[in-house]
């Protein structure tokens, strides 16, 4: 099973990209991470902002994986704790279910797009940069399989 991460935005900071590549290939072939990039919509002057989520979307879709359970970030989404993600993840695994992980750019997702999500998750209440919510992505994912896989990397 694969776990993509679709993510809005093509250019990390190298502490953010190195930190994104540590976790992902921390991560087994069973279970592997790959985080698709996608370049942000040209904001002009007076953006368009509907226009450009579209375009956004449009992007991000191309890359979804057939069949994949869709997971919308969002601030409003549950707020889950490292076991539940966990328990997720080994049914993920169980059923060999492909996940999509969804993260917007500056003005979020496509509310149609957030739609069509099987539902949202929220990291935190906060709202975080693009590059932290990566890291704190994937370092959660690689947490949540040492968890379910008894790998002493988490403590409760």
């Amino acid at each position: 099973m694969r776990i993509r991460v679709i993510a809005v935005g093509t250019r990390l900071p190298q502490w953010a990209q190195g930190a994104v590549d540590e976790y992902a290939k921390r991560m087994p072939p069973e279970c592997r991470v790959e985080v698709c990039p996608v370049a942000a919509a040209s904001r002009p002057r007076k953006p368009d902002v509907p226009r450009m989520l579209r375009d956004e979307a449009q992007r991000m879709e191309g890359l979804l994986l057939p069949g994949a359970l869709r997971v919308a970030l969002d601030e409003r989404g549950r707020e889950w704790r490292t076991a539940d993600l966990a328990g997720a993840l080994g049914e993920w695994i169980a059923d060999s279910r492909d996940v999509c992980m969804l993260i917007g750019g500056a003005d979020g997702l496509m509310p149609e797009l957030r739609a069509r999500a099987d539902f949202a998750l929220a990291l935190s209440r906060l709202t975080l940069p693009h590059a932290l919510a990566r890291v704190v992505l994937v370092e959660a994912l690689y947490r949540a399989w040492s968890l379910h896989a008894g790998h002493p990397y988490h403590r409760a």
